[in-house]
């Protein structure tokens, strides 16, 4: 089948039909939009949390390196963020007389568990709409070839002398809704088991980094209180 072919069948097809096919390539642009810009951002997100590791490992001076987080006018993200809003309450909580070294730690953990939670919720919001068109897109694409056949069938019982060639056509744009369906479906299931993964590996690191912030937080605490 040529591509002239190909075309002048989605352009006979009826219009129940077109309009899956319609949806369907919608479905398929927006999949692979999504992949390429969360793509980018996880990978920044990575690159970022890596680097700022690097840096709070090799620091000796937590009070000097969150002024420097706390000067970013753009905002902070992942690690950033994180550092900043647990050192931010532990700060907080000197300065109101706290020095028990369980309430400093509780304190700070649940300003970085808020932290934490927002950010991993960032990293992962509008995957789940590929889980959605992976889903979705066989079915609606399912619904266009059922609505072709049946349509073509009709015609067939009309005509006082079918043949395949007269029905052929009906059945062939029928079917290339379910191909648009599979088009859209397979991509997006694979894009989103494979950015799912790479949101784990970076909301893992931003746990791991969480409890060795919050071990230096409960030494330094224990250093307060003696």
């Amino acid at each position: 089948m040529n591509n002239a072919t190909l075309l002048e069948l989605v352009m006979e097809a009826s219009l129940v039909v077109q309009g899956v096919m319609i949806i369907l390539l919608i479905m398929s642009i927006m999949a692979w939009a999504i992949t390429f810009a969360k793509s980018a951002q996880l990978k920044r997100a990575k690159k970022a949390t890596n680097e700022f590791e690097e840096t709070f490992w090799s620091s000796h001076d937590l009070t000097l390196l969150y002024n420097q987080v706390s000067l970013n006018l753009e905002g902070n993200q992942g690690t950033q963020s994180i550092f900043e809003s647990g050192f931010k309450e532990f700060v907080n909580l000197k300065k109101q007389g706290v020095k028990e070294s369980t309430d400093l730690v509780s304190g700070v953990q649940r300003a970085m568990k808020v932290t934490f939670s927002n950010e991993a919720e960032r990293l992962e919001q509008t995957t789940p709409i590929l889980a959605t068109i992976g889903s979705s897109a066989p079915y609606i694409g399912l619904f266009g070839t059922v609505w072709g056949i049946m349509n073509a069938f009709i015609a067939l019982g009309e005509m006082p002398n079918a043949t395949l060639a007269a029905v052929a056509p009906g059945i062939a744009e029928a079917l290339i809704a379910t191909a648009l369906g599979l088009f859209a479906a397979i991509p997006a299931v694979i894009a989103y088991n494979q950015l799912m993964t790479k949101t784990n590996k970076v909301v893992t690191d931003y746990e791991n980094f969480a409890e060795g912030f919050l071990t230096i937080i409960q030494r330094q605490s224990h250093s307060i209180k003696d």
